[in-house]
């Protein structure tokens, strides 16, 4: 029979509202039965968790109320809802299977610690401005129907020395206690190379700093995500403290029409020149073509229609490379 210790877990879970490690107690009750040979005590606990997992749906599997940011980590984190889901983000082939393999990881992360594994959790994201980064993180919080807690680099970059690392000690320790998605977004600030010209002594030790908290282990099995625009200016040793590197390309002809239908949903769109849409599509990301099919779709609402036209989509599609024009590629689009 399970012990004093391992009741009193589970009753402390429920107690504080985590059911993601009341359900890893009883995985680990089940096999603690199966070890001794009561396979059908094991069977039977493994498809209660699983009926229960599936009976809840998309419940949040963490309360965010509990972990909603407080005191020295109000300035630090942006806990955000997650809107959506990985099927409704557009992703090539390659990337959605990765992302799929970490989720199946995560969601049987009890059984791989049986096994004694532990699911990936450390993730970096590269690519171009726009590509779907930031995103996916959060399609990627709501697929695991988990918080999304952006870090907020202004927040945890200060001036004095040692208060930077200091903050993301605060950071780290909170993903140790509450299990959820945690995005570094802009990552080159903080990951960039320590034998950079223009580096200074301070970000040396953030980045030791930030090195030695990735390979702290952890019970919780919280994402920590990175994304950056320029992976070229990321320090080598960061290399091996990921578990996956994920890179995102600009979107591809199929991908620039899955994107501006997504968009345009729920107008109608019968006649639709998708070759010309495709060539005036070609360059943009993910954000500049949401972004234009949004506009096309206000104009038809301006103008009392509810289906969008070519000429709807080719002008906003034109606009968003004007704007390129104009910045000249000094400026970027946030991804």
């Amino acid at each position: 029979m399970s012990n004093t210790k391992q009741i009193l877990s589970m009753l402390r879970s429920r107690a504080e509202g985590d059911e993601d490690q009341f359900l890893a107690i009883a995985l680990q009750v089940a096999a603690a039965e199966a070890r001794q040979g009561r396979r059908s005590n094991a069977e039977q606990l493994r498809a209660a968790v699983e009926d229960l997992r599936r009976s809840r749906g998309d419940k949040p599997s963490v309360r965010v109320s509990l972990a909603r940011p407080r005191g020295d980590l109000e300035g630090l984190l942006d806990l955000r809802e997650p809107r959506l889901k990985l099927s409704q983000v557009v992703l090539a082939g390659p990337l959605r299977e990765k992302l799929d393999r970490v989720v199946v990881q995560q969601d049987r992360r009890a059984w791989l610690r049986e096994g004694n594994r532990t699911p990936s959790r450390r993730l970096l994201f590269a690519g171009p401005p726009g590509s779907g980064k930031t995103l996916t993180a959060e399609a990627l919080a709501g697929e695991l129907r988990l918080p999304f807690f952006v870090v907020r680099l202004e927040g945890l970059i200060t001036r004095y020395m040692g208060e930077t690392s200091a903050k993301l000690r605060l950071v780290f320790d909170e993903t140790i206690k509450h299990r959820g998605v945690y995005l570094f977004d802009e990552f080159d600030a903080v990951g960039g190379r320590r034998d950079a010209t223009n580096d200074v002594g301070e970000m040396r030790r953030v980045l030791n700093s930030f090195l030695q908290f990735m390979e702290e282990p952890t019970s919780t099995d919280s994402l920590v995500l990175a994304a950056t625009n320029h992976p070229e200016l990321l320090d080598r040793a960061l290399q091996r403290r990921f578990d996956e590197v994920l890179s995102f390309d600009m979107p591809s002809p199929d991908e620039i029409c899955e994107v501006i239908r997504n968009h345009l949903r729920p107008m109608k769109y019968p006649r639709i020149a998708w070759s010309k849409i495709v060539e005036a599509g070609s360059g943009l990301s993910q954000a500049e073509l949401a972004r234009a099919a949004d506009e096309a779709a206000k104009v038809a609402l301006l103008s009392e229609r509810n289906v969008v036209r070519t000429e709807d989509l080719l002008q906003q599609l034109t606009a968003r490379h004007d704007m390129r024009n104009i910045f000249n590629g000094n400026q970027e689009i946030s991804g």
